[in-house]
């Protein structure tokens, strides 16, 4: 974790990553954005998301799915992140499938959740898939929750 002083204003950074930004690190994304506004944290967690090699476009299963949460993923757009976008973070969550590099030295709490590749797969899949992720975007905003009490 990283250790921020109390006095910060620095927001914490958290990205979610994987090759093409198009399934894995989408829904992801949805699940901080809904979390960060939940917890009331709007103004102390930025996210980003990217890819090393972005799609043209998020998968349609993943769209599908995450619209049965309520969550609109149509109008989303791949997008490629830098090197240096990920070593301003504070943590990191890749895919299983990431070509990341980070220097050895980096404070960037780096986290791979090794999940399966949706694009493809069976709803039910697809579905088993997003529920892992939902679990495991909250537990972060746990531990984030938790670093950002510490600085009040």
């Amino acid at each position: 974790m990283t250790e921020v002083s109390p006095m910060s204003d620095t927001p914490v950074r958290v990205a979610f990553v994987c090759v093409q930004n198009a399934g894995r690190s989408q829904l992801s994304t949805a699940f901080a954005e809904r979390e960060r506004e939940r917890r009331g944290l709007e103004d102390t967690v930025e996210i980003l998301t990217g890819g090393t090699h972005p799609a043209d476009h998020v998968h349609d299963e993943v769209v599908e799915v995450m619209r049965e949460e309520g969550v609109d993923l149509s109008d989303r757009s791949p997008r490629e992140i830098t090197t240096a976008e990920l070593q301003s973070c504070d943590y990191v969550a890749t895919m299983g499938c990431s070509t990341l590099e980070l220097d050895a030295d980096s404070s960037v709490d780096v986290r791979d959740w090794a999940l399966d590749d949706p694009d493809g797969q069976d709803l039910d899949r697809v579905r088993e898939i997003r529920d892992e992720i939902e679990g495991r975007v909250s537990a972060l905003f746990d531990e984030i929750e938790q670093e950002v009490s510490t600085r009040a």
